[in-house]
C-alpha cells in the first residue's frame, strides 16, 4: 500500500521547482517592501497615503 501511494507523488524535482517557483517571487516581493519602508523619502510616503485617499471607490 506504501508503495502505491509513493508511486503517485511527483518526483523530487518536480516539487523542489514548483517550491522555487512560488519562494522566489514571495522573497523578491518581501524584499522589496522593506527596501520601500526603509528607502522612501518622507515625502514619497504622503504622496502615496494621498493618492490612496483620492482614489474612488477606496474605502479608508
Amino acid at each position: 500500500m506504501l508503495d502505491n501511494i509513493i508511486g503517485r507523488l511527483p518526483e523530487k524535482m518536480i516539487l523542489f521547482c514548483t517550491l522555487f517557483a512560488f519562494l522566489v517571487p514571495y522573497t523578491v516581493y518581501k524584499i522589496n517592501q522593506k527596501l520601500h519602508k526603509y528607502g522612501d523619502p518622507p515625502w514619497k510616503s504622503a504622496e502615496v497615503k494621498q493618492h490612496d485617499k483620492q482614489r474612488p471607490g477606496k474605502t479608508p
